[in-house]
């Protein structure tokens, strides 16, 4: 039987996301194979760990897509993304986690892109008066990618029921990005690139 690509990737991003340092040997065992069909489908570690990279950066993208990010109101928009992003919470752990990925040209191009149309969505709900404007859309960008990867975490240990994620990030991350309407106007912050995975 031939063994599918991704579902190796999904096998290894579940043991990566929490052991970056795990051996081959591991990874292989998570996805019911041996090491020796894990070599020959991916050549080696750094192979791997690039194209689990690529596919959680194509997954995130696809979120971005699904959930229409550049269209209408940003707080329905990014509750569409919030749905659209949980079920590959896992890859979005790994790639806040695998700071290797980024000395890839290829990963950190793909990465910039995606990322900068997150940072948009919260420009744009700056401009609609949705999102507070004294939190750079750079700083919201990075902490909306970090609690994804948060859910990641805590639905793999256990101590967060996938039922419960959408919900639970929904809240947890617009209960603070969300401008109040007794809040005081300041004035937005320069410091606005998008940001990068640290």
């Amino acid at each position: 039987m031939a063994t599918d690509r991704d579902t190796v990737l999904e096998a290894a991003v579940g043991v990566l996301s929490r052991r970056p340092t795990a051996h081959l040997d591991e990874i292989a065992r998570a996805a019911g194979i041996s090491r020796a069909t894990l070599h020959r489908i991916f050549p080696g570690r750094e192979a791997l760990i690039r194209e689990v990279g690529l596919l959680g950066l194509r997954r995130f993208a696809a979120a971005l897509d699904t959930a229409g990010v550049e269209e209408g109101d940003a707080e329905a928009a990014l509750r569409r993304l919030v749905d659209a992003s949980v079920p590959d919470a896992m890859l979005c752990a790994f790639l806040a986690g695998e700071n290797q990925l980024y000395d890839n040209d290829e990963i950190n191009d793909l990465w910039e892109l995606q990322i900068a149309r997150l940072h948009a969505l919260f420009l744009r709900g700056q401009q609609q008066g949705v999102f507070r404007i004294e939190l750079s859309a750079a700083w919201l960008s990075e902490a909306f990618f970090d609690l994804v990867a948060g859910v990641g975490w805590s639905i793999q240990d256990g101590r967060l029921a996938p039922r419960d994620a959408a919900f639970s990030l929904a809240e947890l991350f617009l209960g603070g990005a969300l401008r109040r309407p007794d809040a005081p106007s300041p004035a937005p912050t320069t410091t606005d690139a998008p940001p990068r995975s640290t």
